[in-house]
Order: structure tokens, then C-alpha cells, then sequence
């Protein structure tokens, strides 16, 4: 069709056509100006433009600038099923990424947050306090509905403060209702949990999470993290140490899973206050925030199990993560 349509346009014309697009593209000339210095009528300036791009006269390259990574975000996207994903320039490991990654997340949810959303977030996360603390407000107020907490909360106070920090701050920004759940995260036998799971106000809060429209994520390594460690909401060495062998590698909200992101079948999930695996799979949007090499096999098995499907992580760990082997491969 291109081809045709090259062979009826007279080489007049071909030289009209390639005047006009130099003057628009090169120069920065106006289509009222092009018409006026040409003498020809503004529509068929606009035409000859349009013709210009069909014969490939003009030719639009998108030149990404330092320090964005298109191409990369799209074949990590394309690998692992994702519907989004942020890359920051910036590699290493735990207190080196955490700055750049906590600000980076923080544009991300301001530009992608919508009006309405009620958001679940995991409190136990040095990275989600470092974007809620690099977030700003939005002109006109309040847009979110609520901020809601996806794993109980309750542990060492001189801690605990950092959590609720994190939820109340994302809250006073975003105009949102803050809804904490008033339980540990780690209880010490399922009787515990059902027991706590019964009061009302509990109850309200679990009921809650099935209307989340958005989760907000961090992505746990086996090894506890230095705030999780330090709020009494882990589980013990022995059972880190059973985890490990049974293969986990990572969890979100203290639901552990393998290198394939399969949830670990024990009885520790029934000592845990938080949502669960199959509710959290169903809220419509899933944002994981994870970076360093550290955490790499439990961002790989998150995005394998389908746990999240917005990934936001450091250059170092989508390199990782874009060059691994395909699986189907023999």
C-alpha cells in the first residue's frame, strides 16, 4: 500500500511534501506560517505532513533520556505477566537503594493513585516509611477513600511508632481514612488467632480488606527485616530455619512462599494476623516495592507466583530478573 501510493505521487510533489515536513520538524515553523511563506492553503500543509509520516519522509524515534529504562521495563513486563513497572537508577544493597527506591514509589503513587482508591498497605516496611515520608500532598485535599492495614501491628512500642507512622502519614496526605488492625501480627497457636480474629473491631478491619482497591507491598526475604526484627512480629529461629528448609524463599505479609512464588503449606499461616493469600490476590492492583541483591530470589518467586503485578525495584535486580533464563527452555 505504501508503496503504491510512493509511485502516484509526482516527484513535484515528493519535493513539496519534503519542504513542508523540513520546515515543520527542522525550522519549527508554524502551519500558518509554512502556508503563508508558500503560498498554499493551511489544510494542505497539514495533508502533506500526514503524507510525509505515511511515505516515511518523517520518521518519529523516541530517544529515551539518562537514567530511564523503557526497553528493560518492558521485557521484565512482558516476562512475567506484569501491567506495570518502575526501574531506578541506582544499584546495591538495603540502606543504598532505600532512598532512591522510597522516592521513586513516592512519584509513582502520586501520578497513578486515582480518586476513590482505598489502599492496603503493609506497615512492617523500612522502604513504604521512606516513600510515604518522600510523598507530597496533593492540591484540593482529601482523594483517597482509606489507607488500610494489611497485617496486624501490635509489637515493641519504641517500633511500632514507625509503623503507624507510615499509615497516618500516607493517610494525612492523601486525605484518606486510616484503619489499623489493634492485634500482633504473629500469634502463639491458631486458637489465639481465632479468638482475636472474633472481636468486632477486628472483624471490621478484615472485612475491609475485600474492598481494597490497591495494595501497597514490601517484599520480605526470609531473613527478617531490621524493623520487622525489631517489632516482635516474627516468627521464631527454629521456624525461619523450617521455612528455609522447605524452600521459601520470600513473603508478603508474612505469608511465606518458593522459588516459584507456590505459598509454603504450614501452620504458620494460621498463627498470622493479616490478610489472606487468596484476598490479597484479588485486590485489582498489586504493588510490590523491593530492591537489592539480597532480595532477589523473593522478587523473582513474588513475580513467578503472581503475587504482585506492578513492580517497582533498583537497575541491578531488573537486569537480574530480564536475563534470566527461560524456563521452558530444556
Amino acid at each position: 500500500m505504501r508503496r503504491a501510493t510512493r509511485m502516484a505521487t509526482t516527484d513535484e510533489q515528493l519535493r513539496l511534501m519534503t519542504r513542508v515536513a523540513r520546515m515543520y520538524h527542522e525550522r519549527g515553523m508554524r502551519q500558518p506560517q509554512i502556508a503563508e511563506e508558500l503560498r498554499i492553503s493551511q489544510p494542505r500543509v497539514s495533508r502533506l505532513l500526514k503524507q510525509a509520516v505515511e511515505l516515511g519522509i518523517v520518521r518519529t524515534i523516541v530517544v529515551p533520556p539518562a537514567g530511564v529504562f523503557t526497553d528493560l521495563e518492558e521485557a521484565v513486563q512482558t516476562r512475567y505477566g506484569l501491567r506495570d513497572m518502575a526501574i531506578v537508577d541506582v544499584e546495591g544493597e538495603g540502606e543504598e537503594v532505600l532512598p532512591a527506591l522510597g522516592a521513586a514509589t513516592a512519584v509513582y503513587l502520586e501520578t497513578t493513585l486515582m480518586e476513590g482508591d482505598r489502599v492496603g498497605i503493609s506497615s512492617w516496611s523500612a522502604t513504604l516509611l521512606a516513600t510515604v515520608e518522600a510523598m507530597r500532598s496533593k492540591p484540593g485535599g482529601r482523594f483517597l477513600e482509606q489507607v488500610v492495614q494489611l497485617v496486624g501491628g501490635v509489637g515493641d512500642p519504641k517500633v511500632q511508632v514507625q509503623a503507624t507512622r507510615l499509615m497516618g502519614r500516607l493517610a494525612d496526605i492523601t486525605g484518606a481514612e486510616p484503619i489499623f488492625i489493634s492485634a500482633p501480627g504473629v500469634v502463639g497457636n491458631r486458637a489465639a488467632r481465632d479468638a482475636i480474629v472474633a472481636d468486632p473491631k477486628v472483624a471490621d478491619v478484615i472485612a475491609s480488606w475485600d474492598r481494597l482497591t490497591v495494595a501497597l507491598v514490601g517484599i520480605g526475604s526470609l531473613e527478617p527485616s531490621p524493623l520487622l526484627r525489631q517489632s516482635g512480629n516474627i516468627f521464631s529461629a527454629e521456624e525461619q530455619e523450617e521455612l528455609r528448609r522447605l524452600g521459601g524463599v520470600g513473603d508478603i505479609s508474612l505469608h511465606f512462599f518458593d522459588e516459584d512464588g507456590t505459598l509454603l503449606n504450614t501452620d504458620l499461616d494460621e498463627r498470622v494476623i493479616g490478610i489472606a493469600p487468596d484476598t490479597f490476590r484479588g485486590i485489582p492492583r498489586r504493588i510490590g516495592v523491593a530492591g537489592g541483591h539480597r532480595k532477589y530470589a523473593a522478587i523473582r518467586a513474588a513475580l513467578r507466583g503472581g503475587w504482585i503485578d506492578v513492580l517497582i525495584t533498583d537497575l541491578g535486580v531488573a537486569r537480574r530478573l530480564a536475563d534470566e533464563p527461560d524456563r521452558s527452555t530444556p
